[in-house]
């Protein structure tokens, strides 16, 4: 079984997702079931096949979610020893070689990549180039316009 790397802040959020799951949406989506099963006959009750549709989708991802917390790594960033280097969890500051452009991105796992918020997967091309520089290392990404140069600025560990 492989293991799900995550961030304390991102292994928190799935365990905080599938109690909502399972104390709010899981008791509603059943309501919904009886509620829609009184009116009658089920063979043409829209609001019965929904509410189903969405106990399907609620049942799904709570075990989803078990399974990736259950197979997870959890690691905290702050207590990573990597002598500054790039590595899962690591904050890293990134100059564009081409423009300057100063930017800032988190290593983060799949679940929990959110661009608006600058933490990119580490499965994303960005975040391979990083894997194993230093400060200073200049890492060729392979972007859609094509190669694009980062410098790696500093490595932060937060």
């Amino acid at each position: 079984m492989s293991t799900t790397p995550l961030t304390v802040e991102g292994a928190e959020k799935l365990r905080q997702e599938l109690h909502n799951l399972k104390t709010v949406e899981r008791p509603a989506v059943i309501n919904a079931i009886s509620e829609a099963r009184a009116q009658g006959d089920l063979s043409e009750n829209a609001e019965y096949e929904a509410a189903k549709e969405r106990q399907s989708f609620v049942e799904g991802r709570i075990v989803e979610l078990e399974g990736k917390l259950g197979s997870a790594q959890i690691i905290d960033p702050k207590t990573i020893k990597a002598d500054g280097r790039c590595v899962f969890g690591a904050t890293v500051v990134l100059e564009d070689v081409n423009n300057g452009d100063v930017v800032t991105y988190q290593i983060v796992g799949d679940d929990e990549a959110n661009i608006r918020h600058r933490k990119v997967s580490i499965s994303s091309p960005i975040a391979r180039a990083l894997i194993g520089k230093y400060s200073g290392d200049v890492a060729e990404v392979q972007a859609p316009g094509g190669v694009r140069e980062y410098e790696v600025v500093e490595v932060q560990y937060i």
